[in-house]
């Protein structure tokens, strides 16, 4: 094989390197793209728990982490809210929701690993086919949850609706004593419950 030859085919095998590296960047890139919820745009749904979220100049955020104190920006969606749920993709891992009385639309950021589900397990988790009711919690519940925090005295059922279902990496089951909250991105707090189940200290 002449010098001019062999110089051509290392060029030829480079190129095919570099197409190859390129086709499975992309493909990688698409891969961490949110999958859809699997639930048709047309189903409606009620949210059993507040969802706390975030407002930005790019657009309105929440997490499966939580973030309870996220700063300014920050809002709840009340618990008994309807939504739906657009048929929308991002390169984001997560998926959207639609507030339908106020015309919100929330990209709600999802770690399917963290979580042990699918989005449509998830979705299932927080919401209802029915409106929900937040009659029979008591007045310390009821506080928590029309303001979206947690007091001492509360319930789990009570802070779970104030402060949505927690991360599963962090509060592995309900049953458990301490049940762990992201504030922000970089902050958590700790729940600790008592036998019977009520709130006795929030742990900053």
């Amino acid at each position: 094989m002449t010098e001019k030859r062999r110089f051509l085919y290392s060029i030829f095998w480079c190129l095919v390197a570099l197409l190859c590296l390129v086709i499975l960047s992309t493909t990688g890139c698409r891969s961490t793209g949110s999958p859809l919820p699997s639930i048709s745009q047309d189903v409606v749904k009620y949210t059993k728990y507040n969802i706390h979220a975030h407002e930005s100049r790019r657009d309105i955020k929440a997490s499966y982490a939580g973030y309870v104190d996220s700063g300014i920006g920050h809002f709840v969606i009340p618990a008994g809210s309807k939504v739906t749920f657009p048929d929308q993709r991002s390169m984001r891992n997560g998926f959207f929701i639609s507030i339908e009385n106020t015309g919100d639309l929330v990209f709600f950021e999802y770690n399917r690993d963290r979580m042990g589900m699918s989005e449509r397990e998830y979705i299932e988790l927080i919401t209802s086919d029915s409106p929900v009711s937040l009659d029979g919690f008591s007045e310390i519940d009821r506080k928590g949850i029309e303001e979206g925090k947690v007091y001492k005295g509360m319930t789990k059922q009570g802070v779970l609706t104030a402060f949505g279902y927690p991360a599963v990496h962090g509060t592995p089951s309900l049953e458990m004593d301490r049940w762990k909250y992201w504030r922000n991105r970089f902050t958590t707090m700790d729940i600790e419950f008592d036998s019977t189940g009520n709130v006795i200290d929030i742990i900053h």
